[in-house]
């Protein structure tokens, strides 16, 4: 589930901000020299770095109110499924991992579409904005064909990765529910680029919000067979998925047709009518970010699979605990989305130090949020891990134990959580995301993936040594892209944005 938490990662490209607020760099320093006069020496060096971190809070708050919107539908799934049973829950995990992995690559490729629609509007285009964001529909309908061939073939996919039948054939009801959410999801992911091109992000702020209402009321309906609804159980949770993106789509496309800060640009004008060149700038600006996403997600995933052969309780424990460690993901999340915007317009504004404040402050914003996630983690692991069951189902001892030590390891590697997704973000602020792409594979999966077998099977480890590799990929990812970042002047990062511009 970790690919929806990443769901806005690529909400609008930082350098294009950038180019719309000419010389913003130059004025705050201007204001702020004028403002520091009379000042000691050491006020004066500290305040640039208050004024970031105030700065980049107020930018990051919305988006993680977002995110926390989005995650607030998942986990509502969780919730209800493991309500179901121990195994009825080990089969919506592996479900909804596997439904993230195409999903997340699908998300990565949209991700030029806010890109490119912001150069247009920049440019004053609106023409250019509706052939982008018109382009981004048909590519979001076109790459769900496949994603949705994938989910239906879920069960034997399942049963091939090793997993039990039982939990591959149920698993399979959900994913065959939940397909049908695809391509409204995609959907509503353009529209939100095009909103937040707009700078109104508000807009798909509200509507997800209420999706996260509804899907309370639908899958409490079809999961339990409540409202005179029929019980559907896992297929409920997937059916109610579905509707709830179907309805986010549905209300966003509305909105933006009815409202005229939006319909003035017609974008449903020759919706029909190809422009092939701009779908190949979206495939070229999109692909890096795609199989970064793939790379991260898919090794939560394989772990996922491997929890499966550790056992249905193991995997049911890690599912909760993973519920847990993404809704405090979504903290770094934002804070990185914003840190990715101030460093983008500092680069733009060939404000170096401008960079360096914006980079070294989310990291360290990040850091200090995660580490009161950690403590938390270690003060009250059987608190929140029981939130999520039944304590009074003699069943539910054992998954509480697991997921209790789950937890427990999780705790020590939040710090690298958060910086490996803000070390991302910012590098992403200098449009530098090749190298990052191969850090990330060579984190996630030569560190992270590798260890986690060897720790669980050939170690004895089990589910732990699992969850001791994901730590130790997150922390070598976030070792190589923060080292990228301080040694940003040597690879000359800074002055490719100037020669870009």
């Amino acid at each position: 589930m970790r690919g929806f938490l990443l769901s806005l990662v690529n909400a609008s490209d930082p350098l294009v901000l950038a180019k719309l607020l000419p010389g913003q760099g130059a004025r705050q320093s201007v204001m702020t020299r004028m403002e520091l006069r009379g000042t000691s020496p050491r006020a004066r060096a500290v305040e640039p770095w208050l004024e970031e971190l105030r700065a980049t809070l107020q930018l990051a708050w919305p988006l993680v109110l977002l995110q926390l919107g989005q995650v607030g539908i998942h986990t509502t799934d969780i919730l209800m499924i493991a309500r179901l049973g121990p195994e009825a829950l080990a089969a919506g995990s592996l479900a909804m991992h596997w439904f993230i992995l195409p999903w997340l690559f699908c998300l990565g490729i949209l991700s030029g579409v806010p890109a490119l629609a912001a150069q247009a509007r920049g440019a004053r285009d609106p023409r250019g904005v509706r052939r982008t964001v018109r382009q981004g529909l048909w590519l979001a309908f076109a790459i769900s064909l496949p994603t949705m061939f994938l989910l239906w073939h879920t069960p034997a996919i399942l049963r091939l990765a090793g997993q039990q039948p039982e939990l591959a054939e149920a698993a399979g009801g959900y994913a065959r529910a939940a397909m049908w959410g695809v391509a409204p999801s995609l959907g509503f992911l353009v529209l939100r680029g095009f909103v937040s091109v707009l700078s109104r992000p508000g807009v798909a702020t509200v509507i997800m919000l209420g999706g996260v209402l509804f899907n309370v009321v639908v899958n409490y309906g079809l999961i339990f067979g409540n409202f005179g609804l029929p019980r559907l159980e896992l297929v409920g949770a997937g059916l109610g998925s579905a509707l709830v993106h179907t309805m986010m789509f549905s209300g966003l496309l509305a909105w933006v047709l009815i409202d005229r800060r939006f319909r003035r640009y017609y974008l449903l004008v020759r919706f029909f009518r190809s422009d092939w060149p701009r779908m190949a700038a979206l495939l070229r600006v999109g692909w890096p970010v795609g199989f970064i996403l793939l790379f991260e997600v898919g090794l939560f995933t394989t772990g996922t699979f491997m929890m499966g052969w550790v056992g249905t309780n193991a995997l049911a424990a890690s599912a909760l605990a993973a519920q847990l460690t993404n809704v405090t993901f979504m903290v770094p999340l934002g804070i990185g989305q914003a840190a990715s915007v101030r460093v983008g317009i500092a680069a733009g504004a060939r404000n170096p130090d401008g960079v360096r404040r914006a980079g070294w402050s989310a990291l360290a914003l990040g850091a200090l949020c995660m580490s009161v996630a950690a403590v938390f983690y270690l003060a009250m692991p059987e608190v929140l891990i029981g939130l999520f069951l039944d304590l009074s189902d003699p069943g539910s001892a054992e998954v509480l134990a697991i997921g209790v030590a789950f937890l427990t390891i999780a705790a020590f590697f939040q710090i690298a959580d958060g910086s490996q997704v803000i070390g991302s973000s910012i590098l992403r602020g200098l449009s530098d995301t090749r190298i990052p792409m191969f850090y990330s594979a060579f984190g996630y999966w030569a560190i992270g993936c590798f260890s986690a077998y060897m720790l669980a099977f050939p170690l004895g480890l089990g589910g732990k040594g699992i969850w001791i590799g994901w730590a130790l990929g997150l922390t070598a990812t976030a070792i190589l892209l923060v080292r990228r970042f301080s040694l940003r002047d040597r690879l000359g990062l800074v002055e490719r944005v100037y020669a870009a511009r």
